[in-house]
C-alpha cells in the first residue's frame, strides 16, 4: 500500500463519505463519532449543535483526528487527518444546507432541513486544520 498523492487524497476526501471524528474526554481517553464533512483541500469542516458533547470536548482540548475510509469489499484506501479543531459560531446552518443535499436524498434533505431551520442559531462549524495527514491506497 502506498500513500495517496495530494490530488488523489483531495479527490478521495471530496467524495461523499462518512468520517469518524476522534476527540478527547477529560481523562484523555478518545471517543469517536461519525460525522458528515466537507474538504476544501486545506481543511475539513463539519457542523454540529453548539451544546453537543463534541463541542465541549473540542473546547477543552482541540486535538482531534478525522478518519475516512473505503467501505468493505472495495480495495483498501483511507485518509486520516490529525489536527487542531476550532469552533466558529457562524455558518453552521449554511454548511448544514450544503451537506444535507450531499448526504440525503432530496426528499429526506428537505424534511431534515425544515426541522434544522427552526434551530438554525444552534448550529456551529467545526474546522479541522491538519497538522499531519496520512493516507493509503492500493
Amino acid at each position: 500500500m502506498a500513500a495517496m498523492t495530494d490530488s488523489q487524497r483531495d479527490a478521495f476526501l471530496r467524495e461523499t463519505r462518512i468520517a469518524k471524528l476522534a476527540t478527547l474526554n477529560p481523562d484523555g481517553s478518545p471517543t469517536i463519532v461519525p460525522v458528515w464533512f466537507e474538504w476544501d483541500g486545506a481543511e475539513a469542516r463539519l457542523f454540529t449543535d453548539r451544546g453537543s458533547e463534541k463541542i465541549r470536548r473540542i473546547v477543552r482540548d482541540p486535538h482531534v483526528a478525522l478518519s475516512v475510509e473505503e467501505g468493505v469489499g472495495i480495495p483498501e484506501a483511507w485518509v486520516t487527518i490529525e489536527g487542531l479543531a476550532s469552533v466558529e459560531q457562524d455558518g453552521g446552518m449554511h454548511l448544514a444546507r450544503r451537506l444535507a443535499v450531499r448526504y440525503y436524498a432530496p426528499e429526506r434533505a428537505a424534511t431534515a432541513l425544515a426541522g434544522w431551520e427552526k434551530m438554525a442559531d444552534r448550529w456551529v462549524v467545526v474546522r479541522v486544520r491538519p497538522t499531519r495527514i496520512r493516507s493509503s491506497s492500493p
